[in-house]
């Protein structure tokens, strides 16, 4: 698996849908300016998958508020994107998620960044960009591993603080607590 976190994020464009709308030409160089969070996902009308969708969606306002968008990919067809969200959550469906939601149907996206499995599907891979367009921050989980949707949004918070501040962010770090300056000094101080 290739490291992406320092590397400018590939670009793409492919259809998306965003609830009920169908959008041609979709690009991640539109975001420019903001930050992102790209997740992939395996497939559409599975069963982790449903959980994280609605979770980050559950959570959208919360990445919006801080400069953050949200997007999503599988290698389902734009077609299966729809019926999903058409699909009550009661039935297993995502009816209500309202951040894009990437058809790469082509597999050319998830090979870029190195999530695409030998049977066509992505692993769960989550990537934070920063508003450069710069991969700040990867993961990558195996497909039964649901993720923590607020660690990704702990995450954008240490971004931020780190661009902010010009401290670094201890294990553990939440917004509010302490951090450290990037030294030797830092650490002690950090410590004591």
């Amino acid at each position: 698996m290739s490291v992406l976190v320092g590397k400018p994020a590939p670009d793409f464009s492919e259809k998306a849908v965003k609830g009920s709308e169908v959008i041609d030409g979709f690009t991640l160089s539109q975001f420019k300016g903001k930050y992102v969070v790209l997740f992939f996902y395996p497939l559409d009308f599975t069963f982790v998958c449903p959980t994280e969708l609605h979770a980050f969606s559950e959570k959208v306002a919360e990445f919006n508020a801080k400069g953050a968008e949200v997007v999503a990919v599988s290698t389902d067809s734009w077609f299966s994107h729809l019926a999903w969200l058409e699909t009550p959550k009661s039935k297993g469906g995502i009816e209500g998620v309202q951040y894009p939601i990437v058809s790469d149907f082509n597999k050319t996206i998830s090979a870029d960044y190195d999530v695409l499995l030998d049977g066509g599907m992505a692993l769960r891979g989550l990537f934070l960009i920063d508003k450069e367009g710069i991969v700040q921050h990867q993961v990558v989980n195996n497909l039964p591993l649901g993720r923590n949707v607020d660690e990704a949004l702990r995450m954008v918070d240490a971004l931020q603080y780190f661009e902010e501040n010009g401290e670094v962010c201890p294990a553990n770090w939440n917004k509010g607590d302490k951090a450290m300056k990037p030294n030797a000094d830092g650490l002690v101080e950090y410590f004591n």
